[in-house]
Formats: C-alpha cells, sequence, structure tokens
C-alpha cells in the first residue's frame, strides 16, 4: 500500500529563526523546500529539503557543498519574481494545500517581509492554508468567518486590520471585543493576550493575526 504523500509544506527562508519545540511541531510530517540562503536553517531544523530553489546569491561555498546532494532548480538573479514567491508556486504546482513559510519576518530586507505578508493574502484567497514564522513570531491572516487558535495562555497577540473591518469580534484573551467596527490603522488591537484558546470572528474584512507564543504580558 503506498503512503500518502503530503500537501502539507515549509518553506525555508532566508530570515532569523529562533527554534522553539512550537516550530518543531509545525514542520512534523511537512515537505520541505529551501529557498536560497534559507538552507541554512535546515541543519538545525533536522530536515532534509526535497528541492532547493533561488538565485543563490545568498549561498555560500560552504552551504553549496553541504547540500550539494539536493535537487536545485536554478535562476538568474535579474527576474520579475523574487526566490520565495517561485517556491511558493512549485510548493502550489506540487498540490500544496497548507504552506509554513519559516523565516518569514527578520533579516535584512522589511520589503521582502512585507511581501511575504502581502503573497500569504492571495494565498488566503485561494482556499491555501498558511503560517508564517520567525519560531518566535507568527502570523496568521483573517479573512470573514469564525477562526480559532490554539496558542500558549499569557503570550502576546494583535490583531493588524489590513482593510476597515466590520464585526470583530475576539473570545478568550484579556480584552474581548463582540461586533466592533475596526478602522483601518486603528491601534485598538494590539498587545492583547492569550487566556484560553482564542476565537476570532469577522463579518467583512481582512486582517493579520501576529502573535508571540513565547512572550507574556504582565
Amino acid at each position: 500500500m503506498k503512503s500518502e504523500i503530503s500537501c502539507n509544506f515549509s518553506i525555508l527562508l532566508n530570515g532569523d529563526l529562533v527554534i522553539t519545540k512550537r516550530l518543531l511541531d509545525f514542520i512534523n510530517g511537512r515537505r520541505v523546500i529551501a529557498v536560497d540562503g534559507g538552507i541554512r536553517h535546515a541543519d538545525t531544523l533536522g530536515i532534509i529539503p526535497e528541492l532547493w530553489i533561488g538565485d543563490f546569491d545568498s549561498s555560500n561555498d560552504t552551504l553549496l557543498e553541504r547540500w550539494k546532494f539536493i535537487e536545485r532548480v536554478s535562476y538568474i538573479p535579474e527576474k520579475n519574481k523574487t526566490d520565495s514567491e517561485i517556491a511558493i508556486n512549485k510548493a502550489l504546482e506540487m498540490n500544496a494545500k497548507s504552506i509554513l513559510l519559516i523565516g518569514a519576518f527578520s533579516g535584512q530586507r522589511f520589503d521582502h517581509a512585507l511581501q511575504h505578508l502581502m503573497l500569504s493574502m492571495s494565498l488566503i484567497n485561494r482556499n491555501i492554508q498558511i503560517i508564517l514564522t520567525s519560531g518566535n513570531e507568527e502570523a496568521f491572516i483573517l479573512t470573514p468567518g469564525k477562526q480559532s487558535f490554539d496558542l500558549p495562555p499569557g503570550s502576546l497577540f494583535s490583531v493588524i486590520a489590513l482593510s476597515d473591518i466590520e464585526g470583530l469580534t475576539i473570545f478568550g484573551a484579556r480584552y474581548l471585543l463582540n461586533n466592533f467596527f475596526y478602522p483601518l490603522g486603528s491601534s485598538r488591537t494590539l498587545s492583547n493576550n492569550v487566556e484560553k484558546e482564542i476565537t476570532i470572528m469577522i463579518k467583512k474584512g481582512h486582517a493579520f493575526l501576529l502573535c508571540r507564543p513565547y512572550d507574556y504580558l504582565n
């Protein structure tokens, strides 16, 4: 009997990474694609990518030698898409239904980090589940409907609007909201913390849930 091929993917990006048990649990059972210098995280995480994508401008000779047995898909630096977008598209070609972007936030390029967030929004519109993480920070996309999140009690989270939000409701947190109109640019929903499993409902609009599972409010 053939084993089922996973539709869950991890994509290793070149941002900074903090290794946590929660991150390792997220990775478990996922297929792995490395993006250029993001392969530096593979040894630390104890995983072997099945594919290595990029223009390899951030991969030094040590990495190129260490991972020479991995299948590579090379691109020239002068192209119309980032390596990370190419890797995500490749995962979609491989029937990805869930994508974990590892190393998505930190690093020297804020424009790349912001693009990861925006690209994630487009994936949600295609019914692809996506999580962005740096190990100590996580982001989830909030769309109309009801979503629940299993986060450690006491941990910090914020809801960041990408548009005006109608009917925002938050349960399971220190600061609760019920059918709240949340205008774009408001700071009302920053720096909340988890009391039990949080549930967030939105009637109209889009937002990010930004979490720090190991950071606690007093």
